[in-house]
Formats: structure tokens, sequence, C-alpha cells
């Protein structure tokens, strides 16, 4: 009986940005499942020496270990197995297993109707009697299999290593061939071209697959009953999921009325895209919105709908959720519809910058919807997919091409890139390559010397990426209806933003006064970033140019220097590595040159407020609606982060509050426990869903 999933599966997108259907993407974990089983195939005959043959007394911990261990046998010894009878006692469960070479036994004979004419398939069957039988006992509490009797003589010549592989047995389709299976049959192509196809991504060949040709007819065919059965009643519980939802947004809308959410109707009135966003993610984004990322790496197997979720850092480098959005395709039309209702969502405001996945249909809404914001293709994303574009036409050259290809991310100027970039497609004879084509056609969103210039907010970084992958995975840890997502994505959110920070004390390493003034106005996350580049400035000799500017390089590198531009009467300064343009932290070619000109402090100006201890209450200022009890509990909220911040200066100060908190915070939890409980006013001190 065909039945729906009952579960709403998330998997990250597999179709190539290139547009081409015969491209797709393959991540970490599937590239793991592909090596693996090939590893097992390259690796049967090298060890099929030191397997040891099952033997009386032979002990397994289950019946599993002991059918996983005799069928690894069989394929190195060119057969394979069943399971024939097992035995049951109420007393120890299933206590005898026998499991027996697969042509054991004789086919039963079929009676046949008169007049229908039928394929006589002869049977592999011919009484072969090689076995292993089982038996379980309890040793000292613990159940363990003995092998009670075993044989290994055949009445039929076994097969040789190619051939032993074509054994029903072992053919199996893993999970990621499936999914590029179908998705070559969706795009058209005929069963002997997919078959193709696996064997050139996998650089096998020809015949040489773990599964045969009439294996991927039988799937591919299999698979589409089940689609045309379910098609129908996936349809109504997509609908009917999708209402749902709107629902949960319309009574959160009930109780918040600062949650804000928008939705589309197709031709037949039925709810299209859906976007939603809460409260605090919309006061948060007025401090922190200056960067955004907008991620839509993940799409629905079972409704076929793409997430989208619009994130960003906070003054302690944290990931911060702003909305998300439910999108029926990746239209550019369907990418401009989920900016604009953003836009609308954050109150007309757009970001400096927005980060993506690299993909052309939502450059080309960018482009029409936020024509004044820069558009960064993020790295990682690009990085992520170089292996499944490059390793297999490249072969042993890859880490060549990777190495050469990292080097060109970093290079300084625009010309010196495209003469390097073109350098290297000649030096790979890459000149014909769609993916080479597509990298260079987006270069001024990922390059760096195309976009030092564009605010990132440390964005565009490792850590932060691991951020925003470990908040995806909250967010789909509960693959339910989506209005149990729609749940998730609230709690997942609101855990995210309403974290606690951990107190930091933030010890002095260079004496520089500007470290001190820094570490009073800075997060620790700010002051971490720019300590770092105070101590590496200690590194950095100075030679001050005939126009007042000044070369600050390395004290043993002899590449690599930086034109400093110091403007004393309007206390500016600028480096060539646009380091303070990128992250607002002042670099150490700039800070070098500061303390060569004996600034004790830094002016002003280069404490951007994003990175200020403060502006962490900030984002609560234009909440109007907070009810009385909201107002004590910000009141309160302000004052533990005010003490934390003025305690975590030295360690006097933090050993002190230590203390003295710990006590004063046990006499007031005894002085009102001694208070009545009730006065007949309820309060309450719920807070309302935030993120």
């Amino acid at each position: 009986m065909t039945s729906l999933p009952s579960k709403n599966i998330w998997i990250q997108r597999q179709q190539c940005p290139c547009g081409d259907w015969k491209c797709y993407v393959s991540y970490e974990g599937e590239a793991e499942e592909t090596s693996i089983a090939s590893q097992l195939v390259r690796n049967d005959t090298a060890s099929s020496e030191a397997m040891v043959a099952p033997y009386v007394g032979m002990v397994f911990k289950s019946d599993d270990d002991a059918f996983e261990y005799y069928g690894n046998f069989a394929r190195k010894n060119g057969f394979s197995i069943r399971k024939e009878r097992s035995r049951l006692s109420p007393q120890l469960g299933i206590y005898k297993r026998d499991f027996v070479c697969y042509r054991s036994g004789f086919a039963p004979a079929k009676k046949k109707p008169i007049g229908e004419h039928h394929r006589d398939r002869k049977s592999v069957r011919c009484g072969c009697d090689a076995k292993m039988y089982l038996s379980k006992e309890i040793v000292e509490g613990v159940s363990q299999w003995f092998v009670v009797q075993f044989s290994n003589v055949h009445n039929h010549e076994l097969l040789e290593d190619d051939q032993v592989r074509l054994l029903p047995a072992y053919r199996k389709i893993h999970e990621a061939d499936q999914e590029r299976i179908l998705l070559l049959s969706k795009a058209g192509f005929p069963i002997h071209r997919i078959v193709k196809v696996l064997e050139l991504e996998k650089g096998t060949q020809g015949g040489h697959l773990p599964f045969l040709e009439r294996d991927v007819r039988n799937f591919v065919q299999n698979r589409k009953k089940v689609v045309q059965v379910n098609d129908a009643l996936l349809t109504e519980k997509r609908e009917n999921d999708t209402m749902e939802l709107l629902e949960a947004c319309k009574a959160t809308k009930e109780t918040d009325e600062d949650f804000v959410y928008d939705f589309t109707v197709d031709e037949n009135d039925k709810v299209e895209n859906i976007a939603w966003s809460y409260s605090d993610s919309v006061h948060a984004y007025t401090m922190f919105g200056d960067v955004v990322y907008f991620d839509t790496t993940y799409r629905s197997i079972t409704y076929g709908m793409l997430f989208g979720a619009w994130l960003g850092i906070d003054n302690h480098g944290r990931t911060i959720f702003f909305g998300c959005v439910l999108l029926q395709d990746e239209t550019p039309r369907s990418f401009s519809w989920a900016l604009q209702t953003f836009v609308r969502f954050m109150r007309g405001r757009c970001p400096q910058t927005i980060l993506t996945d690299l993909d052309p249909g939502l450059r080309d809404a960018i482009r029409s919807e936020l024509p004044s914001t820069k558009h960064v293709t993020s790295i990682w994303n690009i990085l992520s997919k170089l292996p499944s574009w490059f390793s297999l036409p490249l072969g042993s050259r890859y880490a060549e091409f990777k190495s050469e290809f990292d080097a060109l991310y970093r290079v300084d100027s625009e010309d010196e890139f495209d003469l390097r970039w073109n350098q290297m497609v000649s030096m790979f004879g890459l000149g014909s390559d769609k993916h080479i084509a597509l990298l260079f056609s987006f270069r001024a969103s990922w390059a760096l010397s195309y976009m030092r210039v564009y605010f990132l907010a440390r964005m565009a970084t490792t850590a932060y990426s691991k951020s925003v992958d470990a908040f995806l995975k909250g967010v789909f840890s509960t693959q339910t209806c989506l209005r149990s997502f729609f749940e998730q994505v609230g709690i997942s959110a609101n855990f995210q933003n309403q974290a606690h920070l951990a107190m930091q004390y933030m010890r002095i390493k260079t004496c520089i006064p500007i470290e001190e003034q820094a570490r009073s106005i800075l997060t620790p996350f700010a002051f971490n970033a720019l300590q770092n580049e105070l101590v590496l400035a200690m590194q950095y000799a100075t030679s001050e140019m005939a126009n007042g500017s000044y070369i600050v390089r390395h004290f043993k590198k002899m590449n690599g220097e930086c034109l400093v531009i110091w403007i004393p009467e309007d206390e500016q300064i600028h480096c060539s590595c646009k380091e303070f343009e990128s992250s607002g932290i002042l670099c150490r070619h700039a800070l070098k040159i500061l303390i060569v000109k004996n600034y004790f402090q830094l002016p002003d100006k280069y404490f951007l407020s994003r990175w200020r201890r403060e502006s962490s209450s900030v984002i609560y200022e234009d909440n109007g609606t907070q009810n009385v009890e909201d107002e004590w509990f910000q009141e309160y909220q302000c004052l533990t982060e005010t003490l934390f911040t003025e305690s975590s200066i030295t360690k006097e100060r933090s050993d002190y509050v230590h203390c003295e908190l710990t006590k004063e915070l046990t006499r007031l939890l005894n002085e009102v426990r001694n208070l009545p409980e009730t006065d007949g006013v309820a309060m309450d001190l719920t807070l309302s869903p935030t993120c």
C-alpha cells in the first residue's frame, strides 16, 4: 500500500547554478557515501586473504553481525547468501538462524494455466549445501550467537570478482545516486544515457557501476508509479499544510501586533509564497541590518518549496535572525517578491550589503529590487562547489588548481585578477568550461580585488559560515508539517537572538593606551579583533613618502606592503587594504601609523556603533508597544548588562562581582519568598516570542 511520507524532508539544493539539468552539486556527506562504496569495491580483492572463514564455535554479538560477516565472506569467495529459517521461543525470542548459499534448495514447480504462454525462467537454485547455522545462548546475562554448523562445500562453480558484484544481493543504488537518477530522468534522459552520465561522473569504466542498467530502469519505473499514486494526495497535503501555516501566522499576529507576514496566491487562489518575521527581528535590524545574509540552501522534498532565511551578525559576533520565506520556485520573479517583502518588513530600509549563494536568478532580482545594495557571493558557497565542478575533469591536478584559485581570490588589483585568471584558465585547459565562465561572470561579487570596499561586518568568514550552519541545522532538526516547522523556526530564532553571553575577562596584551580605550568601548568580539591587529602592528615597519603618505610592510616579508594616508587636520586615516571599510575594525597598518604619531586614543568615529557594548540594548528603544512588565524586564536586563560590562574590565572587579552578586541575589531571593504569594493582581511576566 502506497503512503505519503510522514515527515517534511529538507535537503540541500543539488541543481547546479549553471542551469544545466545534466549538472548538479554534490555535498560532503554524499561524496563520502559514494567514496566509501567505491573503496569497499576496491578493497574486496586486497582483503579477501585476510578474512577468516566462519567456523563452529565462532561467536557474534547479534544475528545481524553474523549475517554481515558471512555475507562479506561470501562475496569475497564468489557467491551470495540468503536467510532461510528461524526458530522462535517464548523465553529467548528468535534463538535459531539458518543462513544458506543463494543456490541452496530447489525452486517449487509452478502450474501453468492452460492456453496462456509464459516465459520459462530457469531457477539458479541447484540444491547447494553451503550454509552457516547459528544458535543463541545467554552467557552471564548477555545474549550471544554461536556458529553450530558450517559448510563451505558448493555443488556449483564459484564466480570471479568481476562476476560476483553482479549478483542481486550486491547490486545497490545508494541514496545519492537515486537522487541523481531521478533528476536526470526528470530532465528527459533515457536510461542508457543516465548510466553513461553516472559512469563519467564517477570516473568508472563502462559496466563497472555497483548496479546494472536494468536496476536503474526498474528503479525509475517503480518510483514513477509511486509518484503517480501519491501526486494527488501530496497536492492535497501541501494545500492543507500551507493553510495551517497561514493560520499560525494569523494567530501569532493576534498575540504580537509587531509580528509581520505576507503571502501570494496563484491563479487557483492557492497559497504560493509566504514570508514572516518577528517583532524583535525588526528591532534588531535597526541596529544590525547593515549587512544581511540571504541563505537559500535548503528546499523541501515533500512540498518542493525553497526555504530562504535572512540572517545577520550582532555586536557580539552572533548570528541573528531577521526573517524567512518559503518559495514555490527559484525564478527571478519569486526572488523579487521575497526581497520586496523583506524590505517592507524592515520598514523600507535596504541593507548596505547582501550576501547570497551563487545564483543567477537571485542576482538578477537583487539588481532589480536592491539597486543601491552591494551584492556579495559568499566565498564558502563557492568553495563547496569546486570539487563537484573540477575534481573529475582535472583529476590529479585538482589540488594544484585549488591552490591557484585560493591565491587568485586574494590578489590586490582587478587588472591583476583578470590577468592571472586568464593564465589559470589556459594552464588547466578550462577555456570552454561552463563553470569557469559562470565564476568569471560573478567575479565582481566574490573576488576580493573587486569588493574590498564592501562593508561585510566580518560575515564573510569561516566562523560565521559555521554559525549559520548550526542555526539552520537547529531549524531543520524537527522535520514535520509546515505548522510545526513554523514553530521550530520561532524557537530557533528566539534561542539564537536571546542566547545568554558568558562573562568574558578581556586581558590586555600590549599595554598600549589605545587597547585600554577599546576595551572600555567595544564588545569582547570586536575588541579581540582590534587587539589582534594591535599585536600584529608591532611587526610592521613604516616608511614616509614625499607626499606625506606612508608605506607599511612586514619586517620579514618583502611583498604585501600597504599604502596608508594620514590626514591629521581631519583625524582621518586610510589604508589600501580597506580592512576598516570591510569590517569596521582598524587594520594593523593604520594602527601602526597612529602609534607612530603618538595617538593614545582613537578618534571616536573609528569605533562603529554596531560594535559598541551599548548597542545590545539600543535595539529595544523604539519598541513603544512593550507593556509595563516587559519594560521592567528590559530595565533589569540593562542593569545586568552594565554590571557585567563594568566588571569585565579587570580581574579584581570580576572576582568582586562574582562574590558579592551571589550573596545579594541569595538574600533577595529569600526575602521575596517570604512575601505573600498573591495580592489579587495578576501579572503576566511571559515575554512574547522574540528572534
